[in-house]
């Protein structure tokens, strides 16, 4: 990852349109060989976040949630790094062996990983082990809702961590 974007922090997301552009700023720091890691409850707004990275590299394609297909493709728009964005819950789910690199390899993807950003929605102590080092972010939504009932808002913390 560049270093334009802070390699710790927290910023809070009033709405979709804020999410996706602190996603946009994100995606245009990510490099060939980055692991992002979302973490937060459903409705969090994982897959948001992420049309906002995929804006920012510039792929092609309309991300969706991979819940139903596991992982997705997109290539790079521009001479950049692919993405491909997974759901590591049901990539690591019922009948799977427990090593993520397999269970993407597997999958038989047109991607070589050192080659694109992967996205792991679901990720938290499920992927880190794909690469060296990795950017958890942590997406909580019900702090901004028990201040006020009425908030929309997210809190984004992220941090650069190492194996």
């Amino acid at each position: 990852m560049k270093n334009s974007f802070p390699a710790t922090g927290t910023r809070r997301l009033e709405d979709p349109e804020e999410t996706r552009a602190f996603g946009a700023e994100l995606g245009a720091a990510l490099e060939a060989g980055d692991l992002v890691i979302l973490d937060g409850p459903l409705g969090a707004g994982k897959t948001t976040f992420t049309q906002g990275i995929a804006a920012g590299m510039g792929v092609r394609g309309r991300v969706t949630s991979p819940t139903f297909v596991i992982a997705r493709e997109h290539r790079s728009a521009t001479d950049g790094p692919g993405l491909v964005h997974v759901d590591a819950y049901r990539l690591l789910g019922e009948g799977s062996s427990g090593d993520p690199l397999g269970e993407l390899d597997a999958l038989d993807l047109d991607t070589d990983l050192t080659e694109a950003v992967v996205i792991a929605e679901w990720g938290g102590d499920l992927v880190e082990q794909i690469s060296e080092r990795y950017l958890l972010i942590q997406i909580d939504r019900e702090s901004a809702v028990l201040e006020d009932p009425e908030s929309e808002a997210r809190i984004f913390s992220w941090e650069i961590r190492r194996n």
